[in-house]
């Protein structure tokens, strides 16, 4: 398996090569030359396979240059059941007859993105063992990136994380997560901006390639190919539990700001998984939702990028994007960079003419989650089954249920756990989200971060400072 650039300038790169490399050096994103195909027969096989033995098979689609007794050991020790809170890897939890929720909120950092974070981590540290090499990690967030990817890295040999948040924008548990680590290689910059602006700074620096090379940058964004991998395996997980037969199709309700999360469903889609729809859900910041219903894509700038109670998806310029409009036209590079170019020259582009394409072809849907919504959704939830849901998660259930088909069931992505957002919860149910045990004093540790203004040479410089080459 190799990987090219979305924009055609790059030649074809082994997984390892796109690891540790982030952005292409043409701008554009890795992307794997093809799709592999899953026949009904191999889901079939699947269906036995614990979390981690399924990591391996979808994993080593796309990974060639590491030997399968390795990403063994890599995906075992990243998929341990001890770093995971609870019985089961990835439950489904029923919230109705034909409604369930995916549990990916039991690790380490209670949310989502701990599921490829910690392969990430293990896959980082095994390349840059055998090359005998360091890397710098340079990355934005909007709540539960980075915590995840400082809880995956930290300590790790070779590696030091740089990581952009926007100041007042996360949750103040976010904050105590990711600025209490007091590890040596974990820097947190938190920037007067939004999340926008965070990533556009990160992909200034990014499209430095001097710069880039001489400092060694990398990403755990989910710019990077291998956290949109290994999100792939739990769709797969996901439907081998929600479906008794290879035919059987089911939906999946995925809450988006960054694109990367219905990204990978998009690519599960591809490889064969029967998945009827992708229910893309946003909160008031909906340029996402806008181009699946009228088929025009209009980034926001800052200014117009609002702050709401699912702060995670406070997003307005979605990287992941563009992995998916590549597909959308053919896996054109050509096609791809004309697109992009007018988006840079009038802020816009226009599909509206093949909205039944991305509707019948691709399966995607979507629907807009305001802060009301949120409250009456968490509120229902708790009242009807004694579950409790943390916004972001709710926004994914209020837009599932628009999209309901009969004897199709709907799988909604599970976020983050409720006690990350507890002042929302509060303000829902009357009463604060519990915190689990081993984070009750969290809040009381001391937190440690470096406040910056929104400038791109200001990260440079105190990279320069603290990195190591």
């Amino acid at each position: 398996m190799k990987y090219v650039s979305t924009r055609g300038g790059m030649s074809p790169q082994p997984f390892s090569e796109i690891l540790l490399e982030g952005l292409a050096p043409d701008g554009g994103l890795a992307v794997p030359e093809s799709y592999p195909s899953v026949d009904a027969a191999t889901l079939e096989q699947w269906r036995s396979l614990s979390y981690d033995e399924l990591a391996v098979e979808v994993l080593s689609l796309y990974i060639s240059d590491v030997s399968r007794a390795d990403l063994n050991r890599l995906t075992k020790a990243a998929y341990d059941p001890a770093l995971y809170v609870g019985e089961t890897m990835v439950p489904l939890k029923p919230l109705n007859k034909q409604l369930s929720l995916v549990g990916l909120s039991q690790g380490p950092t209670l949310a989502f993105k701990d599921m490829a974070m910690q392969f990430l981590g293990q896959v980082f540290e095994f390349v840059l063992t055998q090359r005998n090499a360091t890397i710098n990690i340079l990355g934005a967030t909007s709540g539960d990136t980075g915590s995840a990817a400082e809880y995956a890295l930290k300590g790790k040999k070779g590696v030091n994380v740089f990581m952009l948040s926007p100041q007042g924008r996360m949750s103040a548990f976010q904050r105590a997560q990711m600025y209490s680590l007091q590890d040596q290689n974990i820097h947190n910059l938190t920037i007067k901006g939004v999340f926008d602006d965070c990533q556009d700074i990160v992909k200034q620096i990014a499209g430095d390639l001097g710069f880039k090379s001489q400092w060694r940058l990398g990403a755990v964004n989910s710019i990077n190919w291998a956290r949109i991998a290994a999100q792939v395996v739990y769709y797969f997980w996901a439907w081998l539990r929600a479906t008794n037969e290879s035919s059987q199709q089911v939906s999946f309700a995925v809450p988006s700001g960054n694109f990367g999360n219905i990204l990978a469903g998009h690519i599960a889609r591809q490889m064969g998984l029967p998945i009827r729809k992708l229910v893309l859900a946003t909160n008031e910041n909906n340029v996402l939702e806008e181009f699946f219903r009228t088929g025009i894509y209009r980034p926001r700038g800052s200014e117009h990028t609002y702050a709401t109670s699912s702060p995670s998806m406070d997003i307005s310029k979605a990287s992941n994007f563009e992995r998916f409009i590549y597909d959308f036209l053919g896996r054109d590079p050509q096609a791809l960079s004309a697109v992009w170019k007018q988006l840079a020259d009038t802020g816009q582009f226009d599909f509206s003419d093949r909205l039944d394409e991305l509707h019948d072809t691709y399966g995607f849907v979507a629907g807009v989650s305001t802060h009301a919504d949120r409250l009456s959704t968490i509120r229902k939830v708790w009242a009807d089954t004694g579950v409790l849901i943390d916004p972001h998660t709710a926004d994914g259930v209020k837009v599932a249920n628009e999209h309901l088909e009969p004897g199709i069931p709907m799988l909604v992505l599970e976020t983050a756990l409720p006690a990350k957002f507890s002042e929302t919860i509060e303000e829902a149910i009357g009463e604060p989200a519990p915190v689990p045990d081993h984070l009750t004093h969290l809040a009381d540790l001391p937190q440690r971060v470096i406040e910056m203004d929104a400038e791109a040479e200001l990260v440079m410089n105190y990279i320069k400072s603290h990195a190591s080459i």
